[in-house]
C-alpha cells in the first residue's frame, strides 16, 4: 500500500449527519476522496478481486473454517462502520450474506489503517483474513489486508428514512436491494419458482419453444397492444399481447406439447396486478381438453409449493391458502346463481342486461350477453373466491378462442383459476375449427366496430394453419408475476418485477449525472 499523508486520513462524515447534508455536497466529498486516491497511486476501481468463499458459505461452515484457521478472501459492500481507538468494526455484505469484519492497526499497518478510516458506506472491498468470535459471541473475519474494489459516490439510503418513498424504491431497485436483503429474497425465489416450473414442464414432455415478440398481427388475447412502425418493411407491427396463435401453428405442424416462458406487452393501465410488460407461461397439449390441462395445472402448482416450501398451505395476507385438497370446481353463472340468486342460464341480452341493472351493474362497455354475464360475476363472485377455485364454462362472446362447449353451445369449455380472489390461470379446450373460428374472428371485428379496443382482429393466416387442421389440444396461460405474488406473499405486482413501469422524474428531481458535470466542469477550470 502506498504513503498517505496524515490530511489524508481524516473520517469520513458520521452516517447520521450524512442524511441532513444535500446530495450534491456529499457526492463532491466522496469525488475528492477519489482523487486523492489517485493521486496515491490507488485504483479506486481496480479490475479484479480473487474471491475464495461466498459470506454465506463462510457462515454455514464457520466452525470447520475457523478452527483450520482458513486464509479466506471475502469481498462486499459496507453496511456499517465504527472505529474503536486503534481498531474498526465493520459490517459487509455480498450476495448471500452479511458479516462482521474486525481491523486492527497493528495487524493490518498505519497505511492500511488510514485507508479504511477514509471508506464510507457503500464502498465495495475485498478481505484477507482469517475467522474467530467476539466476547460478544458475533462470527467475524479479522482482517489481515484489505483492498477497495469500488469506491462509492453516492451515499446509501437510510433503511428507516431514505427507502420510505414507493416509487424511489422501484425506480432506482439497485438501492433498494443494497438496503432491503428482504427485497433480494423475493427474487431470488422468484427465479428458483420459475426453474421448478421449467423442470416439471420438461419432466412431463412439454418442449420449451420460442416464437416472435414483433408481430405483423396482434392476438391470442383480450388486450390493446403496442404499436411500433417497421422502417425498412414500411409496415406497423405490434409487441405482442400473448404468444397463443403461434403456438398453435406448432400444434399443426406436430408436436404434441409445446410450452414457453415469454415477455408479453399490453397497452393498459397500472395497478396493483397490471404492468405494461409482463411476464407469462403458456403451454399447449394436443389430444388434450380443458379438464386435462385443469388436472395439469393443478398438480404444477401443487408441486411447486411443496418443492418451495415442504409444505402445502402459505400464507396470503390475512388468509392461508390451502394447495392440498383437490381444487375447487364452480361454473361462471352457477357461481352468480349462488352468490345473488339470479340465474343467467336462458337469458337473452335484452334480460341479462335488466337483470343486471338490479344488482348494480352498468356501463356502455356491456354490448353483448357474455360482456354482461362477465360484469356481474366480477362484481359479485370474483371477490369471494379466496382458496384455490376453476371458474368454468365461459360465454361464447367473450371467449373467441375456445371451443363452444359439448353440452351447451352458448357457453364455452375455458377456466379460470383464481386464488386469494386474482386470476392465476386461463385455460381453454382450444378452437380447431376453421370455419368456426373465422365466424368468431368476424363477431370480434364487429365488436371492434362497436368500439370494442380489445378484440380480436382477423387473423388470415391463423384461419389457414388451422385448415390444415389441428387436432384436439388443451391450452393454458398463467402470469408469472401474479403467481409469484401469491406464493411470495406479496402485494402489488411491482413488488415482484425488478423494474416496473414507471411514470417519468418527478420535477425538481436533480440527476446525479449533472451534479458530477458540474464538478467535472470545476476540476477542469481549477486545473487550467
Amino acid at each position: 500500500m502506498n504513503d498517505m499523508n496524515k490530511d489524508h486520513s481524516q473520517p469520513s462524515p458520521d452516517p447520521a449527519a450524512e442524511i441532513q447534508m444535500p446530495l450534491a455536497e456529499l457526492i463532491k466529498i466522496r469525488r475528492e476522496k477519489v482523487i486523492k486516491l489517485r493521486q496515491m497511486n490507488i485504483n479506486p476501481y481496480p479490475y479484479r478481486y480473487e474471491v475464495s468463499h461466498g459470506i454465506g458459505e463462510v457462515l454455514d461452515q464457520f466452525t470447520s473454517l475457523a478452527e483450520k484457521q482458513t486464509a479466506l478472501r471475502l469481498a462486499g459492500r459496507i453496511m456499517l462502520k465504527r472505529k474503536m481507538g486503534k481498531s474498526f468494526f465493520a459490517h459487509f455484505r455480498d450476495a448471500s450474506q452479511m458479516m462482521q469484519i474486525y481491523l486492527k492497526l497493528d495487524v493490518v499497518g498505519q497505511e492500511a489503517f488510514d485507508l479504511f478510516n477514509l471508506l464510507d458506506l457503500g464502498d465495495i472491498i475485498g478481505c484477507e483474513g482469517t475467522l474467530f468470535i467476539t466476547k460478544t459471541g458475533e462470527r467475524t473475519l479479522r482482517v489481515h489486508k484489505f483492498e477497495l474494489l469500488a469506491k462509492s459516490l453516492h451515499p446509501l439510503p437510510d433503511k428507516h428514512a431514505g427507502l420510505t418513498d414507493v416509487e424511489t424504491r422501484y425506480r432506482r431497485r439497485y438501492a433498494d436491494l443494497i438496503i432491503n436483503p428482504e427485497v433480494r429474497e423475493v427474487f431470488i425465489r422468484r427465479s428458483r419458482i420459475i426453474q421448478i416450473i421449467r423442470e416439471y414442464l420438461n419432466s412431463h414432455d412439454f418442449l420449451e419453444v420460442e416464437t416472435p415478440i414483433l408481430q405483423p398481427l396482434y392476438g391470442g388475447g383480450m388486450a390493446r397492444p403496442f404499436t411500433t412502425h417497421h422502417e425498412k418493411l414500411d409496415m406497423n407491427m405490434y409487441l405482442r399481447i400473448a404468444d397463443e396463435l403461434y403456438l398453435k401453428r406448432l400444434i399443426v405442424g406436430g408436436y404434441d406439447k409445446v410450452w414457453e416462458y415469454c415477455k408479453d406487452f399490453r397497452n393498459e393501465g397500472l395497478d396493483r396486478l397490471h404492468n405494461p410488460e409482463f411476464s407469462m407461461i403458456e403451454l399447449y397439449w394436443a389430444y388434450a381438453d380443458y379438464k386435462d390441462i385443469a388436472r395439469l395445472f393443478e398438480d404444477l402448482l401443487r408441486h411447486t409449493v411443496f418443492t418451495l416450501y415442504g409444505k402445502y398451505k402459505i400464507p396470503y395476507g390475512e388468509y392461508e391458502i390451502d394447495f392440498e385438497p383437490p381444487f375447487q370446481w364452480v361454473t361462471m353463472i352457477g357461481s352468480i346463481a349462488g352468490q345473488t340468486g339470479i340465474d343467467f342460464t336462458d337469458m337473452s341480452y335484452e334480460e341479462a342486461r335488466a337483470a343486471a341493472k338490479k344488482l348494480g351493474v352498468e356501463g356502455t362497455e356491456l354490448i353483448n350477453r357474455g360482456k354482461v354475464i362477465e360484469a356481474v360475476w366480477e362484481n359479485k363472485v370474483e371477490k369471494t373466491l379466496i382458496q384455490p377455485t376453476f371458474v368454468a364454462d365461459f360465454p361464447v362472446e367473450i371467449s373467441p378462442l375456445a371451443k363452444k362447449h359439448r353440452e351447451d353451445d352458448r357457453l364455452t369449455e375455458r377456466f379460470e383459476l383464481f386464488i386469494a380472489a386474482q386470476e392465476t390461470g386461463n385455460a381453454f379446450s382450444e378452437l380447431n375449427d376453421p370455419v368456426d373460428q373465422l365466424e368468431r374472428f368476424l363477431q370480434q371485428g364487429k365488436a371492434i366496430e362497436a368500439g370494442d379496443k380489445e378484440a380480436q382482429p382477423l387473423d388470415d393466416d391463423f384461419v389457414t394453419a388451422l385448415s390444415y387442421g389441428m387436432p384436439p389440444t388443451g391450452g393454458l396461460g398463467f402470469g408469472i408475476d401474479r403467481l409469484i405474488m401469491l406464493l411470495t406473499n406479496q402485494h402489488t405486482i411491482r413488488d415482484v418485477i425488478l423494474y416496473p413501469q414507471m411514470k417519468d422524474y418527478k420535477e425538481g428531481t436533480v440527476p446525479v449525472s449533472k451534479i458530477l458535470r458540474q464538478l467535472l466542469e470545476e476540476e477542469k477550470n481549477k486545473s487550467s
